[in-house]
């Protein structure tokens, strides 16, 4: 949730910033499925979307190059979100399409750690 390291690979960052294609693979869960690795928005930034070239789950694998941010989200969400979180991620993302503010990498920021928040109060991102 942001505030303890789970696990890391030290220097990861440098290895990122300076990768020719930087690619991150990632379970697209963790804790038996209650955590989403692909979330609205972190609670923690250890690689910027300038950092990352290719994610990749089990479920598939998201080539961000050239890709705008909203094109880059969508691909995330389509290509390695867990299914059973896909129809959330799709839900807020066009619901901060059509009424974010910002619309290069639109937000709702009253929602966006509420993912985090939810783990927190009741042991799943998963609604109730």
């Amino acid at each position: 949730m942001g505030s303890s390291i789970m696990n890391g690979i030290g220097g990861s960052g440098d290895f990122a910033r300076n990768a020719y294609i930087a690619m991150f693979l990632t379970p697209s869960t963790a804790k038996n499925g209650a955590i989403s690795s692909i979330v609205p928005m972190v609670s923690h930034v250890d690689h910027t979307e300038h950092d990352v070239h290719v994610v990749i789950t089990e479920w598939g694998v998201a080539d961000l190059r050239g890709l705008a941010p909203r094109r880059r989200a969508q691909k995330i969400i389509d290509n390695c979100a867990h299914p059973d979180y896909r129809p959330m991620l799709q839900d807020y993302f066009d619901r901060a399409s059509a009424t974010a503010p910002g619309k290069h990498t639109p937000h709702l920021i009253e929602e966006a750690l509420s993912w985090h928040a939810r783990y927190l109060r009741e042991g799943t991102m998963r609604p109730s």
